[in-house]
């Protein structure tokens, strides 16, 4: 897929193969058939206007548990297979594994979405710069030990420091920009991710919303996930299933500030903001 920077906001939507997805969305449940259920949310969020759709196996929410890689490939590419014939908008691999990340490629993704940004399993970005795909290199400094638990309001992170949060972020995704060149990735492959609710408290993710734009000057398209997450859910004092106003506020606030990519669970509600806020400042 080519993207047309500048000219809309593109909708991710996501698809979690999990059994434990923090926003209770995960499609592994009671033994059912989680691949048909994945390409019928696929399919269906196709039409209420995603722009391409996100495939992951393993949550990634504070104090989730690791798959295995086999495991990981059994949930993921049986459903990239079948999504890869049955929509038409591209698809991406939400991984940080690179074997997870060639399976994915060559069963149908185009698109690699790495929440470590290369710095857990550095071949995948061999792998993105050999199939020629686009990349996400996400910002990430989430450790167990920060991660604390809420019954209602599930995990968040706790104590994060940063000596300076917007421009220590800037910096170690130029990092990890440098080093998906320096591997082979072309630059027009390349978008970042602040990475909201990866290691930052729910403070800290707000300021940058309220700061996104500063990414800017990095140079790179900026993909942002503020949907359901945390930072939502504890201003509003609201659980997963009841954060979507929090999340169309978010999704609103990042347009504004520069977001160009917007990696969210309700499509059809997001796609209409993503709409409205394109024709106000992107006039």
């Amino acid at each position: 897929m080519t993207f047309e920077w500048g000219t809309k906001t593109y909708v991710m939507g996501i698809v979690n193969v999990t059994p434990d997805s923090f926003s209770g969305d995960g499609l592994i449940q009671d033994g059912s058939d989680f691949i048909d259920k994945a390409v019928e949310q696929g399919k269906r969020m196709e039409t209420d206007g995603a722009d391409i759709l996100d495939i992951g196996g393993e949550s990634t929410r504070p104090g989730s548990t690791p798959v295995a890689l086999e495991e990981e490939i059994a949930r993921v590419i049986p459903v990239i297979e079948r999504l890869a014939r049955e929509v038409k908008i591209p698809l991406s691999i939400d991984t940080y594994k690179a074997e997870v990340a060639r399976r994915a490629i060559e069963s149908g993704a185009s698109i690699i979405n790495d929440v470590w940004g290369g710095r857990m399993k550095p071949d995948i970005l061999k792998v993105a710069a050999e199939k020629d795909v686009s990349i996400v290199l996400m910002h990430n400094r989430s450790q167990p030990k920060d991660a604390a638990q809420e019954a209602k309001l599930g995990g968040r992170y706790v104590g994060i420091t940063y000596d300076n949060l917007i421009a220590d972020i800037k910096n170690e995704l130029q990092q990890l920009v440098d080093s998906a060149l320096v591997t082979g990735v072309r630059k027009e492959n390349v978008i970042i991710d602040p990475g909201i609710g990866f290691g930052k408290t729910v403070a800290q993710n707000l300021e940058i919303v309220r700061r996104l734009g500063e990414f800017k000057s990095l140079g790179y398209p900026i993909l942002v996930g503020p949907s359901r997450k945390s930072f939502v859910g504890y201003t509003l004092d609201v659980p997963p299933e009841e954060r979507l106003e929090g999340t169309l506020a978010a999704v609103a606030l990042c347009i504004e500030k520069g977001a160009d990519m917007v990696r969210v669970h309700d499509v059809k509600e997001t796609n209409r903001a993503r709409i409205f806020t394109d024709a106000v400042v992107r006039a």
